[in-house]
């Protein structure tokens, strides 16, 4: 088996490696996300390739968002000049190679179960919380795609129909209110209260620069009003976990993004109330929520797992 090369585009950056045959990351490339149309993120992806130097490898691509069985990116949210772009036609005859293009955290789920928190298990949900929430699904040990190969777009379910509007437009999807924004936005709301001084503190005495990271920093001070604010915020992630996990049945379900870095400050709650929420609790095995371990690098090396298909 070759070596083989995966690249994950974001909203940021695109992160490109070149992934061994035992699944080591032999070299790395990276670039900031262009954001002037379909031309430059083309040509910025090309150049990561050609930086990693392996000519004869296969190469593949996870994106943020919609991205059919052609590898034509239908919408983005994160790159909002990306709109029906035929992603991979152009990929292939800017580097003169076959690729594959998929969605990005398809790719991770795909990377986690081969080398990550997942490796062995076949009925697996992965959940990204950032800026918004995406999530992909192993079933059977396949990755579940749905007709169009739009599937497992998790964040866009509605939980309530009078909460928050979503970046999508819609009212009361998940991801209004349990993506690492809606945290951020969750502690901003407190502040406007009179509450949380140390998560102010912690974003320089500005309230508007409140975000879930000063929320985490708090947190791991002792602070009580950020502490709460997990919580509260723990049972929002969990509501929606749990409706998947009744749908699917998952053997584990891994939570990547940002906010694993909060530890046992967010999984501890977060189990807690996941039991509250799921299903008969006290008559099914227990779903552990595990943190991805393959970190910013999860969709890169899923995609490069995913160009392993690529004939040879």
């Amino acid at each position: 088996m070759a070596a083989t090369i995966g690249l994950d585009i974001g909203g940021t950056k695109i992160l490109g490696i070149l992934l061994g045959p035992d699944g080591s990351v032999v070299r790395e490339a990276r670039q900031a996300s262009p954001h002037t149309g379909a031309d430059a993120l083309v040509a910025t992806s090309a150049a990561v390739i050609v930086a990693l130097d392996e000519p004869a490898a296969g190469v593949a691509v996870g994106v943020a968002g919609l991205v059919d069985h052609d590898g034509n990116v239908a919408y983005s949210p994160n790159l909002p000049l990306i709109r029906d772009t035929p992603l991979r036609r152009e990929l292939a005859q800017a580097t003169g190679r076959e690729i594959v293009v998929d969605n990005d955290a398809s790719v991770a789920t795909l990377g986690e179960a081969t080398y990550g928190a997942a490796a062995g298990r076949e009925h697996v949900l992965l959940v990204t919380l950032g800026t918004g929430i995406g999530g992909g699904m192993l079933l059977g040990g396949r990755l579940y795609r749905g007709a169009h190969n739009f599937g497992g777009e998790i964040g866009h379910f509605t939980v309530d129909p009078n909460g928050p509007r979503c970046a999508c437009g819609e009212r009361g999807h998940w991801e209004a209110i349990a993506s690492g924004t809606a945290l951020g936005r969750m502690a901003r709301d407190l502040v406007a209260h009179g509450g949380g001084g140390a998560i102010v503190a912690a974003a320089g005495g500005d309230p508007s620069a409140v975000t879930g990271l000063h929320v985490g920093e708090a947190a791991a001070k002792g602070d009580d009003d950020a502490r709460h604010v997990l919580v509260q915020y723990a049972d929002n992630v969990a509501l929606g976990l749990a409706g998947l996990a009744n749908i699917f049945d998952p053997e584990t379900i891994v939570i990547a993004g940002g906010l694993v870095e909060l530890g046992a400050l967010l999984f501890g709650p977060l189990q807690d109330a996941f039991g509250r929420h799921i299903e008969a609790v006290d008559y099914r095995p227990a779903v552990p929520i595990v943190p991805a371990q393959l970190g910013e690098r999860a969709g890169a090396i899923g995609a490069a797992v995913l160009a392993r298909s690529l004939p040879t």
